[in-house]
């Protein structure tokens, strides 16, 4: 009876120990320095970045925490990854597309910024290796009279071609330019696909316009774009931006007109607004 007893008593330790394990293990907290991925959309493709974000916390951040003069893994946890989706420039410097680990230096005044091939180094910045580096360049650091908690990386300023890899942290800023040289690639594309009779004319009219190319061939193609779709005011809209950029102010006009009865007919206010602007300015002297 006694042995039965024994028996018994550990069976039930066992069992509250594994139920109190399995609590455990369920147990859920939230992450000191939560992770993030960015994917923003960038020229031809994407730029993907994945990074953890840890917070000021009354902590002097910049050559305290994070010493100046030393090889940061760039967030928190394992070391910031960011992917390219083409072949850019970084500062200038070419780079290939594909997967980065990207380190930084933080000083002062300025930082150094490195891609890195090596994806298993981690955040073990001890065991960086010179060979294994992509790119380093250097870039101002500057200080911000606002004041940002959480670590932050983003992708701004972006335009067709170029675009700006911002870090901000505490009170510092830093912002890294990247450029892709995709207009080889697009001009190539425009010509297979009207070859092809696919007749992409709005899309093709409106890379002209936007990348300052030939006016007198962005209007030809706008005009065939209109002829296509009559009732397109966004395609009559580009039509008057590109008389604009030709310093023919009677034809934005009149095509500007023809966008804002197009549009006040659909109840689109954005484009009414558009057109009522590009008249007044094309009515001044």
């Amino acid at each position: 009876m006694k042995k039965n007893l024994l028996l018994s008593f550990a069976a039930c330790t066992m069992l509250a120990a594994t139920v109190f394990t399995s609590n455990a293990q369920q147990l859920k907290v939230p992450a000191p320095s939560p992770q993030q991925t960015v994917k923003q959309a960038f020229a031809l493709s994407e730029i993907t970045i994945e990074y953890s974000r840890p917070s000021v916390k009354n902590r002097v951040i910049f050559g305290d925490l994070v010493p100046f003069g030393k090889t940061w893994r760039t967030g928190a946890n394992q070391a910031t990854k960011i992917t390219f989706g083409e072949d850019v420039k970084i500062e200038g410097k070419p780079v290939t597309a594909g997967t980065y680990a990207l380190y930084t230096i933080p000083n002062k005044d300025s930082w150094e910024v490195m891609l890195y091939k090596d994806l298993t180094l981690g955040g073990d910045v001890a065991e960086y290796k010179m060979e294994n580096e992509v790119v380093r360049v250097k870039v101002p650091a500057t200080t911000s009279p606002v004041k940002v908690e959480t670590f932050t990386i983003g992708v701004n300023d972006i335009t067709s071609k170029t675009a700006k890899i911002e870090f901000a942290w505490d009170m510092t800023r830093v912002a890294v330019n990247v450029a892709a040289d995709i207009d080889v690639k697009i001009m190539k594309n425009i010509e297979t696909s009207l070859a092809n009779d696919s007749r992409p004319y709005y899309q093709a009219a409106n890379y002209y316009y936007e990348n300052d190319k030939d006016m007198n061939q962005a209007l030809q193609w706008v005009n065939k774009a209109a002829e296509a779709n009559a009732k397109a005011y966004w395609i009559m809209h580009l039509k008057a931006k590109i008389h604009m950029k030709m310093n023919d102010k009677p034809g934005a006009i009149a095509a500007a007109e023809k966008s804002l009865a197009l549009a006040t007919e659909d109840k689109n206010d954005d484009f009414v607004k558009l057109n009522e602007k590009l008249i007044a300015e094309a009515k001044k002297k």
